[in-house]
């Protein structure tokens, strides 16, 4: 790839994890006034259209969407970054917000001169393809929104107690901010007895402050004013084993946006990980993309 240093995902994985090695390459760009990003990028068909893949909290572009890498590159091209705070994500001292992280994207796209894209958000990539929308609305033609919703904690009064342990946290880990610190990450959710090694050094870039400080903005999250105005083609791929996500909250985001279509996968909030979210995730991505012609 052209500019910035490219980073291969060459790696020694066990057999049954072969497919991993094929994961993109990747290299860091330079966002100007912004800070320095770090992007996946597969080339697709010619003339095919390009999918902005917007991964979850606490995982990367890779850990996210390793499985379907390969799988959409057949159709789509792919952008694939790590949202600011996550691995090589860009870095800032300023507390963590969705609607920049949309921003990020947004000059990531003008950036690879990529857009207008497909964005295909999963859980906290979800507001991120929202706000993306809203924000840039020129750069978005269509949206795959997967195990999200509109908003995270409906009840408020579950919302206080979450902002509150949220904001807790919060505080510690700025304070902590000239220090860096990159702890080891038990891999507890990420289901350490089938992934590869690479997944807990790939956690163990996140900048803890900014994760902390994202897990509070997506308690916040709230599109329910505005998610029906939504007018790009849409497509939800709903997780119906979720208890991260409840699979309520993601079929009432499917309700509020006219045309949207709702293709499910019998699996939880980890979905991502598994290979049989792939066919669900490209049948809704090739919805989308056939209704924006």
């Amino acid at each position: 790839m052209e500019g910035g240093a490219q980073v291969t995902a060459s790696i020694d994985l066990p057999q049954h994890h072969a497919s991993l090695a094929r994961l993109p390459f990747g290299r860091r760009i330079e966002l100007p006034d912004r800070g320095t990003t770090f992007v996946r990028q597969i080339a697709g068909p010619p003339g095919a259209p390009t999918l902005l893949l917007l991964h979850g909290w606490v995982a990367s572009a890779g850990l996210n969407w390793f499985q379907a890498f390969e799988p959409l590159s057949a159709h789509f091209n792919v952008v694939a970054p790590d949202l600011r705070g996550h691995a090589r994500g860009l870095r800032t001292p300023k507390i963590f917000r969705l609607a920049d992280c949309a921003d990020d994207c947004a000059a990531t796209l003008v950036e690879l001169d990529s857009g207008p894209v497909i964005a295909v958000g999963y859980s906290m990539g979800g507001p991120v393809a929202q706000l993306m929308w809203r924000r840039h609305r020129d750069l978005v033609d269509g949206l795959v929104l997967c195990a999200t919703s509109a908003g995270f904690v409906p009840h408020r009064l579950m919302r206080n107690a979450y902002q509150a342990a949220m904001l807790g946290a919060t505080a510690m880990a700025r304070l902590a901010w000239p220090s860096r610190l990159l702890p080891p990450v038990p891999m507890v959710s990420m289901h350490p007895a089938t992934m590869p090694a690479w997944a807990a050094a790939e956690m163990r870039r996140h900048d803890w402050r900014m994760i902390i400080e994202a897990g509070h903005s997506i308690s916040t999250y709230s599109a329910h004013r505005w998610i029906g105005e939504v007018d790009v083609p849409t497509a939800i791929v709903c997780t119906t084993e979720d208890r991260g996500v409840s699979p309520s909250l993601q079929l009432a985001t499917a309700e509020a946006i006219r045309g949207a279509t709702v293709h499910s996968v019998a699996d939880g909030h980890l979905a991502c990980a598994n290979a049989r979210f792939v066919d669900p995730l490209l049948e809704a991505c090739l919805d989308v993309a056939g209704r924006t012609r």
